[in-house]
């Protein structure tokens, strides 16, 4: 799916209601395209943990326009589903991760940063 509005719309078919009803949770899950504009931008919330997130963000149901409750966590696996044809977890996304020598660093001690002023 390009857009959360197809997402929405999807949904619609799904539960009934508006594509209104859904928007807001869809587009959360898109979200991260605003810093990162390629597929990468799903690791970020396209995962079972950011499914649960979305439910404690958005509430366990939201009530669509036809007064259906609709399980938040149905709407979040049925967005990730969609793009990516199963729900990973987070670990699925982070163990490719290249680790660089950055990412281990361990700051200043306080200590050190005493004598420094000294």
């Amino acid at each position: 799916m390009a857009h959360p509005y197809h997402h929405a719309i999807s949904s619609v078919k799904k539960w009934g209601g508006e594509p209104e009803d859904y928007l807001e949770v869809h587009s959360w899950f898109d979200e991260s395209k605003s810093f990162m504009a390629d597929f990468r931008h799903r690791a970020m919330r396209h995962h079972a943990e950011g499914i649960f997130m979305a439910e404690k963000i958005f509430g366990t149901v939201i009530s669509n326009s036809d007064g259906r409750k609709v399980p938040v966590r149905f709407i979040g696996e049925q967005h990730v589903k969609e793009d990516l044809g199963w729900i990973p977890s987070v670990q699925d996304w982070l163990r490719n991760i290249e680790p660089e020598k950055w990412m281990g660093k361990i700051g200043v001690k306080p200590e050190e940063m005493l004598k420094d002023s000294a």
